[in-house]
């Protein structure tokens, strides 16, 4: 079956008029999808005979709340989604001075193996398709109340590694009929995937792009991070150098802070030289601690803003929302899985 929601208004308009439906019919159906209704008789200005076939043909996606969780420290909201085939995604919308953020999964799982994060521990089940991510934004607005104005890439999932789905959720995401969010409002995260890339580049998008360092030198990024066992740090800083060069669009590292394993002085000197001579800017994250891993939060992240302050490197530090509440990736779904028996899944 057609899912509708991952379609185009030119790809609606084509489906439609091989229907012998009218022109206008099309805006209609989109304008409808965006809305987030959840059935087909909502769709109150389309005829019967029309919406029949729709029922018949075509698959309306509406995830349903499996959890809810509401931060007593800073209001942050995490959303464990159950979509149509039962697997769960996590959505959070977090609060901020110039508006509401939310951060959205682009797969059920993850194939890249970061060892500090519950996303990838029982592997990738598949891709979200371009409406389900999108029905994240559309149905947190819906259930919050509250206009979503900013979105990153950065739950559930490696977006680059759903390239297809996730170009397309950018461009539903930003169409002036639909939601109409600006690219300068979109951040995306990847742990680096150089290809996707450089054909990230080449579209200049003028959104954020985000890219999960975690350590300067190959030795421990390759413990800490399977896939830089493929190209290394150095192939890596190349390519977003040529990603600066393309877009324009200043990146952000993002570095999750590991006590006594990318915390040190020499990582921190390591760092700024990476950092030489781009328009780079350090997010030092503080460790969630993930029950299944070792790893530690690290107690050195003020003196190591400090030391890269000191070699001219433009830092902040994360600030942590949702602590009370499972806020970290994949955590919330790890619990849901053993819950419902599928923890090897």
């Amino acid at each position: 079956m057609t899912e509708l929601k991952s379609l185009l208004p030119e790809e609606l308009a084509a489906l439609l008029q091989a229907w012998a439906q009218p022109a206008f019919r099309a805006d209609q159906l989109f304008r409808w999808l965006q809305q987030g209704v959840t059935r087909w008789d909502e769709m109150t200005n389309l005829p019967k005979s029309l919406r029949e076939r729709l029922a018949a043909e075509c698959k309306l996606t509406a995830p349903t709340v499996e959890r809810k969780q509401v931060s007593r420290l800073d209001g942050t909201v995490k959303y464990l989604w159950r979509l149509w085939d039962g697997n769960c995604i996590e959505t959070v919308l977090m609060h901020y001075q110039h508006g509401n953020t939310v951060c959205v999964s682009s797969q059920v799982g993850c194939n890249m193996g970061c060892v500090f994060c519950a996303s990838t521990l029982a592997g990738r089940v598949r891709n979200l398709t371009a409406g389900e991510i999108l029905d994240q934004v559309i149905f947190t607005q819906k259930d919050s109340g509250e206009k979503i104005s900013n979105i990153v890439l950065m739950g559930i999932g490696e977006p680059l590694d759903n390239w297809d789905n996730v170009y397309r959720f950018l461009q539903l995401v930003n169409h002036p009929a639909g939601l109409h969010i600006g690219m300068r409002h979109i951040s995306l995260s990847t742990c680096g995937l150089i290809k996707q890339i450089d054909k990230l580049a080449a579209l200049e998008l003028q959104l954020t792009l985000s890219v999960s360092l975690h350590a300067p030198d190959d030795e421990t990024r390759s413990k800490l991070m399977p896939v830089n066992r493929a190209v290394g740090v150095e192939v890596l800083m190349d390519t977003c150098r040529r990603y600066f060069a393309a877009t324009g669009r200043r990146i952000s590292y993002e570095y999750a802070m590991i006590d006594g394993v990318n915390d040190s002085d020499w990582q921190a000197d390591r760092l700024a030289s990476l950092l030489k001579g781009q328009g780079g800017h350090v997010n030092l994250i503080p460790l969630n601690h993930v029950t299944e891993s070792p790893l530690l939060p690290s107690r050195r992240v003020r003196q190591f803003q400090q030391h890269l302050e000191q070699r001219g490197v433009t830092v902040t530090v994360r600030r942590r929302l949702g602590s009370d509440i499972d806020a970290s990736c994949g955590q919330l779904r790890r619990k849901q899985m053993e819950a419902d028996g599928r923890k090897g899944e």
